[in-house]
């Protein structure tokens, strides 16, 4: 379950992934499976081949895309999370979902 987005920023990554950019999107986020992490980073672009080597510099494998539906993604959570975001210069999205210092 996805919130804490608009519906414009939502719109506005689906447009760069169909475009073949590499998108991100940050969101609260929920799964019984991942108990410690409440945000999830999604990185998309419908070029699977683009996607894949920006992952690639990361350590992501390319069977960790989620290809279903039209917006293949990579899903960050935790350290690597904070980790990929802050190489690409993008900590203040994860840091929106953070209160008081605390990590998320």
């Amino acid at each position: 379950m996805a919130f804490g987005i608009r519906r414009h920023e939502l719109e506005a990554w689906k447009e760069k992934v169909k475009r073949g950019e590499i998108a991100f999107l940050t969101h609260y986020w929920y799964d019984e499976r991942f108990p410690d992490c409440t945000t999830v980073t999604k990185v998309g672009c419908a070029d699977i081949a683009q996607l894949t080597a920006w992952g690639r510099q990361y350590g992501l494998k390319e069977e960790w895309i989620d290809r279903r539906g039209e917006f293949p993604h990579f899903d960050l959570l935790g350290e690597t999370q904070r980790r990929v975001l802050r190489q690409e210069g993008r900590l203040f999205e994860l840091e929106r979902f953070t209160k008081r210092g605390k990590k998320r």
